[in-house]
């Protein structure tokens, strides 16, 4: 079994934490090598670089050193191999590959192709490219075919566009020699591999594990190089340090997919509910008030909801998702950038692409099993400015705890060889919550101060209770008793002592799991029942003791 990260424990609910910890190493996979034999391809007349090319970008370190990297491995395979490039979001990926977009162009003389999967990363991508001296031309619904006479030596193109375009023959690509891949790890690139099997073909991507885990990445490429990882780029003042915050949350409720991801349907039932919704409130109030914050979402109706929450307490706050317009996601954008403490809440639509260097808080209001998704959203706020050297995550879906710290190392080449062997090590949704430690916030404590302890351990008392060989079900009997004397502490009657149970419901609950547990009975039908008896046990309790006082 793979190492996994150290159990991080918190709070049920309402206090947090800050997590530590460490990323899970998959087992070393034996490495194997390829070589192929390089095509002969007819000379074409050689693609050059106009006389008057811009100043080369001024490149860190790092950047230049993945440079040639790459240029090394692609001089030793000069044709029909297929290369993977790593490096975190906000490394520079696309500096990296229009840099070297250019320096491909002037080495081989052969054209350049760059992929994306959407519309705005193309015209990020050109505008890049025009900076440092490369003339391109985007490939959109506009463009039905390319003019004989064109002298263009790249081309910027969506891939649904561009497969479009091959299909029906329109568009042929002469003296090709690169086709590079934006996001590497989306499996809609796959349906173009048939078309450039004669060229070189770099993908690069944050993450080299596929969004879905039945079409490795290994599949379509021969290797991956590694660049810098995240924890150096924050030491040396690349990108912000990212502090994280982890509210536990009960998923029992949610459900996977055929993607391999929780659903929709139930992400919304969960966390549409109005326990999520003040559990999003307490924790944006408790860690990130006042600052400027992107939350996200696992589904339309929930960002709306959140939305909704948040106005209704007095906080600007708008909503975004793919449904908008054009015109109305740069409005909302436009806003969010200008607003020091705006709060946007969204779905997946922000996660490529955008780019806000003053985001101050990501919220995940969502629980995912994807790795990539789990990057990409942390990564909007990992963008450094001169006053911003840190950011708050806030995990509301266990996250941290399924796959360690945005920070900690990971061992993508290893991932990259054996992804499944990487999935099967993570914790599942059962053992996380099997590690949840109830802990009563800090204005409770504050009340309970000169009272009765809030300490109770479950397999303490049952160690003991089995010692003396009495009946488990005493361990119950007096954690209910437990619970009697710090609520008569508290409350002045029944009718407070019957709402205050709502406030330690996760301790009721956490003390229930540990019990079963002990006993070996870990079926949820068994635990909710014994909830539910515990509840009605210590509710009759509350009562009889009130009235002894009369």
């Amino acid at each position: 079994m793979p190492n996994r990260p150290p159990s991080v424990h918190n709070h049920q609910g309402k206090k947090n934490v800050q997590l530590n910890g460490r990323f899970l190493r998959v087992p070393r996979i034996q490495r194997y090598f390829c070589t192929f034999k390089p095509r002969h391809v007819p000379t074409e007349e050689p693609a050059t670089l106009p006389m008057s090319v811009k100043e080369p970008k001024k490149l860190y370190h790092y950047q230049e050193s993945a440079i040639e990297k790459l240029m090394d491995r692609m001089r030793k395979f000069p044709e029909h191999y297929n290369l993977l490039f790593q490096l975190p979001t906000g490394g520079g990926k696309t500096v990296i590959f229009s840099e070297l977009t250019r320096r491909f162009i002037e080495e081989t003389g052969k054209k350049v192709l760059i992929l994306t999967h959407r519309i705005e990363l193309c015209g990020q991508t050109s505008r890049m490219l025009s900076e440092i001296g490369v003339p391109n031309k985007i490939i959109n619904s506009k463009v039905k075919e390319l003019e004989e006479d064109h002298d263009h030596v790249c081309f910027v193109a969506m891939v649904e566009t561009l497969n479009n375009r091959l299909n029906d023959e329109r568009i042929e690509f002469e003296n090709l020699g690169l086709v590079i891949i934006d996001e590497a790890h989306y499996n809609s690139f796959r349906k173009l591999f048939g078309y450039f099997d004669e060229q070189i073909i770099l993908g690069v991507t944050a993450t080299p594990l596929s969004s879905n885990i039945k079409l490795p990445l290994k599949d379509n490429y021969n290797e991956v190089i590694v660049g810098e990882s995240i924890s150096a780029l924050v030491e040396q003042g690349f990108l912000a340090e990212a502090i994280t915050y982890s509210y536990d949350v009960n998923l029992r409720s949610l459900k996977v997919g055929i993607s391999g991801d929780y659903t929709v349907s139930s992400s919304e039932r969960l966390y549409g509910n109005y326990l999520m919704q003040e559990k999003l409130l307490y924790a944006y109030e408790e860690k990130a008030k006042g600052t400027k914050t992107l939350i996200f979402n696992n589904g339309i109706n929930t960002s709306k909801q959140v939305q909704a929450m948040f106005l209704e307490e007095g906080y600007e706050c708008m909503h975004l998702d793919n449904t908008h317009s054009e015109k109305e996601r740069e409005e909302i954008l436009t806003w969010f950038e200008k607003k020091p403490d705006a709060i946007l809440s969204s779905v997946s639509i922000l996660t490529t692409g955008f780019d806000s260097p003053s985001v101050e808080t990501i919220i995940l209001n969502r629980a995912t099993k994807s790795l990539t998704l789990y990057h990409q959203m942390i990564g909007r706020g990992s963008r450094v400015l001169p006053n911003k050297k840190k950011f708050n995550v806030i995990d509301l879906g266990n996250n941290a705890r399924r796959f360690g710290l945005w920070d900690t190392h990971i061992n993508w080449a290893e991932i990259f060889k054996a992804p499944n062997a990487y999935i099967e090590g993570l914790y599942s949704d059962e053992e996380i919550e099997e590690e949840f430690v109830y802990e009563y916030d800090d204005e409770l404590l504050k009340r309970l101060e000169g009272g009765p302890s809030v300490d109770f351990d479950v397999a303490e008392v049952y160690m003991e209770v089995t010692r003396n060989g009495d009946r488990p079900k005493l361990v119950i009997d007096r954690s209910i008793a437990h619970h009697v004397s710090i609520i008569r502490y508290l409350c002045e009657d029944f009718w407070d002592a019957s709402d205050f149970v709502k406030t330690i419901e996760g301790d009721i609950n956490f003390r229930v799991r540990q019990y079963a547990k002990c006993i070996a009975k870990t079926t949820e039908n068994y635990k909710n029942w014994l909830q539910e008896d515990y509840t009605r046990k210590l509710m009759s309790a509350l009562r009889q003791a009130y009235a002894d006082d009369e």
